[in-house]
């Protein structure tokens, strides 16, 4: 089993905290025929062991030395035995004959299975060391957290994911909803997975792929289709910051620059604006710092200059749960370790420290919390 963070546990909805990376308690057609495969392994694997054990322990104790004889002899040696060398290459090839036909078998239903067309499309794609996760038929893209429908006897919602590599090979793994398949660099790889309950899905990239392949976690969420429909449409919105939607609005029709409405904006608030407009125009002052650091050439926030594609679109950052691939919860004060020095939280990651104040580093965080 994968180790599991104490953060993850405590967030965990509906599937047991015990059971989630237990490739024996399966929650996924992919993983019940996983199940199947390993359990017949293992069973044919404990036969052979009894069986070997057993004459082992046998002639140990049938052919043991008398403590009463001195002749030191060696005991009646017999050579050759033709029911003997046919047993032991016969019943060897039986045995290889139905393990390659069970996983032959179980290989054929899972990459031969007719998905509906309605099947949710995703194309995930490794980097080092986080997943980003595209959803071509829907218009979005997110990092780190999968979300599904879940799959049900009401309604079948099955996911067919496509898999692609921006560096090296990676492997994707959700135990207790499918078996593993690579992620290689310069070739498109398929699988498809359904939950068959809500909850959060853990799972780890489980080829080497550098320094923190160990902290490149994979995080599904399963949701009801009602409220997988909400999120789906959160995710269409362009980023506004919560509290300032009318400040940013004014920001972008204020035309050339922002700076004098943004000057203005201020001394109005000071001296007589409601408390709503002075929240408003601070997100905009930190929007306006966000957007002159070189966070723009890195990361993507929809609706802003913001149009990176090389580290995770931060378009909702704040909806999700943990940040660094999971590493680490997504609150104000590892939000802020994070973006102040990534080196510190996951040595080795390709995110620079960008060196920011104390009053920059406030001012990007609270307009990342504000991306909704």
């Amino acid at each position: 089993m994968l180790a599991i963070p104490a953060l993850l546990q405590a967030q965990v909805p509906s599937v047991g905290i015990n059971d989630i990376t237990d490739i024996f308690k399966p929650l996924g057609t992919q993983a019940e025929l996983d199940k199947a495969a390993a359990l017949l392994v293992c069973y044919v694997c404990l036969g052979i062991f009894l069986v070997v054990g057993g004459l082992i322990a046998y002639a140990i104790f049938r052919y043991r030395r008398d403590p009463n004889d001195n002749t030191h002899q060696e005991p009646a040696q017999v050579y050759g035995s033709n029911q003997i060398e046919i047993a032991w290459t016969v019943i060897p090839i039986l045995i290889v004959f139905t393990l390659t036909g069970v996983t032959a078998r179980i290989i054929a239903a899972s990459q031969d299975a007719k998905l509906p067309k309605t099947a949710l499309k995703v194309t995930v794609i490794g980097h080092q060391w986080w997943w980003e996760y595209r959803y071509p038929d829907l218009g979005i893209v997110t990092a780190n957290e999968l979300h599904i429908p879940v799959s049900d006897r009401s309604e079948a919602n099955a996911v067919y994911i496509t898999e692609q590599s921006v560096d090296v090979a990676h492997s994707f793994w959700v135990p207790q909803l499918s078996g593993k398949t690579d992620v290689i660099p310069n070739r498109d790889n398929h699988l498809w997975i359904d939950a068959h309950q809500p909850g959060l899905y853990l799972g780890n990239c489980t080829e080497y792929c550098g320094t923190q392949h160990a902290n490149m976690l994979i995080r599904v969420i399963a949701q009801p289709k009602a409220e997988f429909d909400k999120w789906v449409e959160n995710e269409r919105r362009a980023a506004v910051g919560s509290g300032g939607e009318n400040a940013l609005e004014a920001a972008a029709q204020a035309g050339a620059s922002g700076a004098p409405m943004l000057q203005n904006a201020s001394l109005n608030t000071n001296a007589q604006q409601p408390q709503a407009n002075s929240a408003g125009t601070k997100l905009v002052q930190d929007k306006l710092v966000f957007e002159s650091l070189a966070c723009v050439n890195c990361h993507t926030v929809k609706g802003t200059p913001a149009i990176g594609k090389f580290g995770p679109d931060l378009t909702h950052l704040a909806s999700r749960s943990t940040i660094a691939a999971g590493m680490i919860p997504n609150t104000t004060a590892d939000l802020r370790a994070w973006v102040d020095d990534p080196q510190t939280v996951k040595p080795g990651c390709l995110m620079p420290s960008m060196k920011l104040t104390d009053k920059q580093l406030d001012q990007v965080v609270e307009y990342l919390q504000s991306l909704k």
